[in-house]
This record gives C-alpha cells, sequence and structure tokens, in this order.
C-alpha cells in the first residue's frame, strides 16, 4: 500500500492536481492509493492481466500503453530498477508534472537523487517506509528501454519481465525433466518470455501449444522467441484461463508473488487451474521453490502425486489425473 501518501500530497504538501488535469497512473497495483485522482481524468497504464482487469472493473479507463499527452504523470515504481527508469522516461514523454511514489526498499530514494540532478523537484515528502516526490523537465532519455535485450540462446527479454537476464534456472531444470513425449495439446501456464514453451515444442507429438501469460510485456517477448505456428498466444490470467478444450499436458513454473508480498496461494491457484483444463488422463509437470507448500493442494487436485526431481533450491512435481470432484 501507498499509505495513502498521493492523498497526503495533494491535501497537506502542495501538489497541485488541477480538477479538469488528465493523468496518467502507470503499473499502479490493486490497492493502490488512486482516491486523489477521479475515473475521469485518469489512464491507468497496466500491462498486468489480473491488475488491468481490476482496475477496468472499477471503471477505470486502463491501457497497456500510454496513448496520449497528460498534464501529469504518476509512476508507481516497481522494483527492478531498469523498470522504473524507463517508467519515469516514458512519464517525462508524456507529461509536464512528474510524480513518484514507492518504498524504501524499491530504492526510491536514490531515484530520487537521480532526478533531483536531472529536473526541477517541486515537492517531497517521506512516510510509512516510502518517498513520494514530483518534479518537472529534464532529460530522461537515456533511461527509456531500448526496443529488447539479447541474452543468451539468442531470447529477446524486456525490463522488469520475469528472469529479463538469463534463463530461470528452475524453468531450464522443469524443461530437461519433460518426458519426450506430453501429448497433442499442451498449455504452459505463466509462460513468461517463453524458455519453458520452446523447449517443449522440442518434444514429440506437440500439435498445440497455449502460450498464457498474464504480463503484456513478457507475452510479446515470446512472441518474438516462440515463432512455430502450433502456438497460441493468450494474454490471460492462467488461474482463470480456459482454452475451450482439454488439454493432455499442462507445464508450470508458477510465480508465487501478488505484487510485493510473497503469495504461495497464487501458486496452488495455478495447480486447481490447470487440474480444471484438463483431460481424465492428463499430467501436470511444474516447478517450485523447495520451500513452498504445493504437496496439499496437488493430493486434493490429482489422483497420483510424485516428487521426480530437484536439488535443495527446487523440485520437480508431477501429477496426473485430475480428480474429477475439482473440475
Amino acid at each position: 500500500m501507498s499509505q495513502n501518501r498521493l492523498s497526503l500530497a495533494v491535501q497537506e504538501h502542495g501538489l497541485n492536481l488541477p480538477s479538469d488535469a488528465r493523468v496518467a497512473i502507470f503499473a499502479p497495483y490493486v490497492g493502490y492509493d488512486v482516491h486523489a485522482v477521479s475515473r475521469e481524468q485518469c489512464d491507468i497504464i497496466q500491462p498486468l492481466k489480473p491488475v488491468y482487469d481490476a482496475y477496468q472493473g472499477a471503471g477505470y479507463n486502463v491501457k497497456v500503453v500510454e496513448e496520449a499527452l497528460y498534464t501529469a504523470a504518476i509512476v508507481v515504481l516497481p522494483r527492478a530498477k531498469e523498470q522504473a527508469r524507463d517508467l519515469i522516461a516514458r512519464a517525462v514523454k508524456c507529461a509536464d508534472l512528474i510524480i513518484v511514489d514507492g518504498q524504501k526498499t524499491d530504492g526510491v530514494d536514490s531515484l530520487f537523487k537521480e532526478c533531483r540532478k536531472r529536473g526541477e523537484i517541486l515537492g517531497s515528502f517521506a512516510k510509512s517506509h516510502g518517498r513520494l516526490f514530483w518534479f518537472s523537465g529534464g532529460d530522461f532519455s537515456d533511461w527509456q528501454a531500448g526496443p529488447a535485450t539479447q541474452i543468451e540462446g539468442g531470447f529477446e527479454t524486456r525490463p522488469g519481465v520475469f528472469s529479463a537476464d538469463a534463463v530461470d534456472p528452475a524453468s531450464e531444470m522443469l524443461a530437461e525433466a519433460l518426458p519426450a513425449k506430453l501429448g497433442r495439446v499442451v498449455a504452459d501456464l505463466g509462460a513468461g518470455w517463453g524458455y519453458l514453451s520452446k523447449r517443449v515444442l522440442e518434444r514429440d507429438g506437440v500439435e498445440v501449444l497455449h502460450l498464457v501469460e498474464a504480463d503484456h510485456v513478457a507475452l510479446s517477448c515470446a512472441e518474438v522467441n516462440v515463432q512455430d505456428k502450433r502456438a497460441q498466444f493468450h494474454w490471460a490470467d492462467a488461474t482463470n484461463f480456459k482454452p475451450g478444450h482439454r488439454v493432455e499436458t499442462v507445464v508450470m513454473n508458477p510465480p508465487f508473488h501478488t505484487g510485493r508480498k510473497a503469495d504461495p496461494d497464487l501458486g496452488k491457484a495455478f495447480i486447481t487451474a490447470a487440474a480444471k483444463m484438463m483431460a481424465p488422463s492428463g499430467h501436470l509437470w511444474m516447478v517450485a521453490n523447495r520451500h513452498l507448500p504445493y504437496e496439499a493442494t496437488l493430493r486434493e487436485s490429482f489422483q497420483e502425486v510424485e516428487d521426480v526431481g530437484g536439488d535443495t533450491r527446487f523440485k520437480v512435481l508431477h501429477a496426473q489425473r485430475p480428480t474429477r470432484v475439482r473440475r
């Protein structure tokens, strides 16, 4: 939570947002304090599908990327520094007044110092382990992310996506553990920028692969990295994705964070969703951090569950035959 820093800035610290201002709010999470700006005033810029859907359902105008010029832009800092810099640079390009709100653990103080060297700081205050500051002007063009980053293996990634700098070792472990045949129809839940999906398509007999990813930026990378006519790309929340037909195998390396908080329930929801979309003889192959408590949910959702490998950090789990009462 922002601990109402935005509202306090308007009410007590001299931040002026005219009633007719057009405001872009970059990357707010569910529960962020947006009450200082009316729904009619703002565009929410949010590439994460569950958050996009939440704001759209609340009546906000939501976009994947900014599409206009604004009076002001509010940047809600993400954890990734390069992504934060990119958002600030994009905000400067589309608005005269830039407002940055973030936690100290997300590097807001260091960004404040850097922005102070480039633009004119108009106000700042710290509260609840975070800081909100606003400024105008300055050249931030060198902060804007380039078209793509190439990593080992020739994969394209972008700042802020999961495992942007290298292939995730857990996904690599799962790929090595997959059997030679996975069935005709496969789904990769939380497909990211496509590493695991590309490895799935190396298996014999795969005719259709559903890549399901909530991050629009990561999915756009996957569309470049997985250029195969068998691949179908879905910008969707994996926990409620419905492929329209039964799948034979699901593979996944599920996320275990919701916003800034660790949330094992998210991985459990992936497991439940996987079971619901499978054929009666379906198989689930997944990898997870060794400490995460997924086995009970797997046993509730599948008739057979086994730990098939891993190391001290990760475990590879195989489940089959989804329990029909869960469907």
